[in-house]
């Protein structure tokens, strides 16, 4: 009887089409642009990130080494967090 309950309570899961898998990328490198009014960092790589409003700068500069938390958006990187790294 358990293996039946947990069976349906599964497939009402999976049949409300609502489950999302979103898991957070990492990665590093270096910024070779940031512009704190377009909200935009470009890093060493080409990889280009958009800014949440509420990001606050904690020192941004070309050159300087960091980590971009991020997930898509469509097909834009959202950076969710950047940390200066030594």
């Amino acid at each position: 009887m358990r293996k039946l309950i947990v069976s349906a309570a599964a497939a009402a899961l999976l049949a409300s089409g609502s489950v999302a898998f979103a898991a957070v990328k990492h990665t590093t490198g270096t910024v070779k642009a940031y512009d704190g009014t377009a909200m935009s960092l470009v890093l060493d790589d080409g990889s280009t990130f958009t800014l949440p409003q509420t990001f606050k700068d904690p020192g941004l500069k070309a050159g300087e080494k960091v980590r971009v938390s991020w997930d898509m958006s469509g097909k834009n990187k959202i950076a969710e967090s950047v940390k200066i790294v030594k």
